[in-house]
């Protein structure tokens, strides 16, 4: 289990984590979400000791960080750290040895992991020659590749096409049916969406939901309404009984002001717009996402408009 007490870190002026606890059992995934800026890098290097916060702890099984714990855990970092001339399968091997795993042990595990993401062609490829995703990829094997207890991956779907987001979703799903313990950064919320059992959103350095994602979703206390149409999607901005949480081309996700009038609401779309899909359903994490932010930010501004 990683335990993470009250964690702060101040960069002169800035207070950019300001007391965010986290809780990671075996068998679970932790997202960990927020805009640009909001604290999620730094709060996954505080819990990997990379840099001390001011004030906090984290425990790995009821043991601060140390030696012991470093070897069991798995970190994908946001920024690539690999060295460009070499070539991929000694890359991959090398930081297998600082795991202190023996080359006859690694070798047959770091090709089984290139097949399985698609770059056994590419092992003796240098590493400045593979695109961006297929180096995403050799980051998350050296992560992974020494069975860690623990995984820790900040932003591991950039730089991936939808097809290897699905794999890495797969992948991801698997390692927690083996009882890892994973904590991941994300912006892809529909990954996140489909992922997490726990959730830890945070924005301005500060947790503002933090819990199981079935109990958040509980606790976003309304429905809203998923609508595809024809027609200029502009007119959904002049409905009052609405507040647009999203648009997207042709499609959009409402909140509906009185949860009562969903009838009323789509007859008058019917008369401004040619509706293919009116459906009420649970919030998304996107959803939930853009409201909790905006609704902090319009509490922070004073006021409460709809």
């Amino acid at each position: 289990m990683i335990l993470a007490s009250d964690l702060r870190k101040r960069y002169g002026s800035v207070l950019a984590v300001d007391g965010i606890s986290l809780r990671v059992e075996r068998g679970r995934i932790l997202g960990l979400l927020g805009p640009n800026g909001a604290g999620k890098t730094t709060t996954i290097r505080m819990l990997l000791r990379i840099i001390p916060p001011d004030s906090g702890s984290v425990l790995f099984d009821g043991e601060p960080f140390g030696e012991a714990a470093r070897d069991r855990i798995g970190y994908l970092p946001e920024e690539r750290g690999l060295y460009r001339k070499s070539r991929l399968l000694d890359t991959v091997l090398y930081f297998s040895s600082l795991r202190g795993m023996k080359i006859g042990d690694a070798r047959p595990k770091a090709l089984a992991w290139t097949d399985r993401l698609g770059l056994s062609g590419l092992v003796n490829a240098r590493l400045e020659e593979l695109s961006k995703g297929n180096q995403q990829k050799v980051q998350f094997i050296i992560a992974v590749l020494h069975d860690p207890e623990f995984i820790v991956l900040d932003e591991p779907f950039s730089g991936l096409d939808p097809i290897n987001q699905t794999l890495l979703n797969d992948i991801l799903g698997e390692l927690r049916r083996q009882g890892r313990a994973i904590v991941f950064s994300t912006h892809v919320m529909d990954q996140a969406d489909r992922l997490c059992d726990d959730l830890c959103l945070i924005d301005g350095g500060t947790a503002i939901l933090n819990g199981p994602l079935d109990g958040i979703r509980a606790g976003f206390g309304r429905e809203t309404v998923s609508i595809e149409f024809s027609g200029d999607g502009a007119a959904l901005d002049a409905i009052p009984m609405i507040r647009v949480v999203g648009r997207y081309g042709n499609s959009a996700e409402v909140v509906l002001l009185d949860p009562s009038r969903s009838r009323e609401l789509l007859a008058v779309l019917a008369a401004r717009l040619e509706i293919r899909k009116f459906e009420i359903r649970t919030p998304s994490l996107n959803t939930i996402f853009l409201e909790s932010v905006r609704g902090r930010h319009r509490s922070a501004e004073g006021g409460t408009r709809p």
